[in-house]
């Protein structure tokens, strides 16, 4: 391992592998030499993978902390908090680190994919400060498409082949900001209604009538009520008093959307848990936590955050 590629600093690899059997032996032998050096490791990977590196590591298994990412990461916006959850404690005591995270596979819908690839994008910034911290991101070669292994390619600034680290020559190594690409419109029919400070007891009303008629279940319909007040409660403080809530049922899921004429200049705003005290970004990381899926972008001529509830069915 060449000091100048992977200096003692956050460490963002990817491992490109061909197949199940590929996976467990090179993703095992990664976990491996972090045990062997008293490194704490967390994996998050989906439950089929668990179980196939659990195999692989035979008895040092139970070394490792393990996490099912079809459900921590299920929603990408959570994904960053729960690395920084299990780096913190460690790297406050001088400790080094590894973690394997796989949060894109072929199952994921479009939505979800493109969320996931900026997530990876954002790692970088996330955890630039983070010295000791080595975070692999395997992609499957034989299960995932050409530009997502290319896209790969340009969020991943060092790639794990064997035991060595190069430097990956496609990284994009650019400011990181929200996305401003517009959402896909609804693929059906909508309702919406406008708000200012004096109607939110209204909007929740009209999130509750509709969710519920989609056939979303009694718990999800609060969560979802409470999502959206605190994007709505945002956009009376920070987003010029006012805006539109639209909401449909599309692909499985009921979706809400809040748009407002406010900005947000904050990558990270949603993805890390506010620390006490702090004066903002709890309500967006409060829709994380409560929905399966937040889509946040921000432009000149305003904000929109869409958020996701998948119907039983879909579960």
């Amino acid at each position: 391992m060449s000091p100048a590629v992977c200096p003692d600093r956050f460490s963002h690899e990817a491992l490109f592998y061909a197949g199940s059997r590929d996976f467990a032996q090179r993703t095992a032998a990664f976990v491996h030499g972090g045990l062997a050096a008293e490194e704490p490791v967390l994996v998050m990977v989906t439950a089929d993978k668990i179980d196939l590196l659990r195999a692989e590591l035979g008895p040092d298994a139970d070394r490792v902390q393990f996490e099912d990412m079809g459900e921590a990461g299920r929603n990408p916006g959570r994904i960053i908090s729960a690395w920084a959850d299990f780096a913190e404690d460690h790297l406050a005591q001088g400790r080094r680190l590894r973690g394997v995270g796989e949060p894109i596979w072929a199952g994921r819908s479009d939505d979800e994919l493109v969320e996931c690839q900026h997530h990876e994008s954002l790692l970088n910034h996330a955890f630039g400060h983070a010295d000791g911290f080595r975070l692999l991101c395997p992609y499957d070669t034989t299960g995932l498409p050409r530009d997502v292994i290319k896209e790969a390619r340009h969020s991943h600034p060092l790639i794990l082949d064997g035991d060595s680290i190069r430097a990956c020559a496609e990284y994009r190594e650019n400011g990181v900001g929200l996305r401003r690409d517009p959402l896909p419109p609804p693929h059906g029919p909508s309702e919406e209604m406008g708000f200012q400070g004096t109607s939110l007891s209204k909007v929740r009303r009209f999130v509750s009538s509709r969710a519920e008629d989609a056939g979303l279940g009694s718990d999800r319909v609060n969560d979802l009520v409470i999502a959206v007040n605190e994007a709505t409660t945002n956009s009376v403080r920070y987003g010029g008093g006012n805006g539109v809530v639209r909401l449909w049922r599309d692909d499985g899921a009921v979706v809400c959307e809040v748009r407002d004429r406010g900005r947000i200049d904050q990558p990270l705003v949603g993805r890390q848990r506010p620390k006490p005290g702090s004066p903002g970004g709890h309500g967006l990381w409060m829709a994380n936590q409560l929905c399966d899926l937040v889509q946040l972008r921000t432009r000149r001529s305003g904000t929109v955050v869409r958020m996701h509830m998948r119907l039983a069915a879909a579960a």
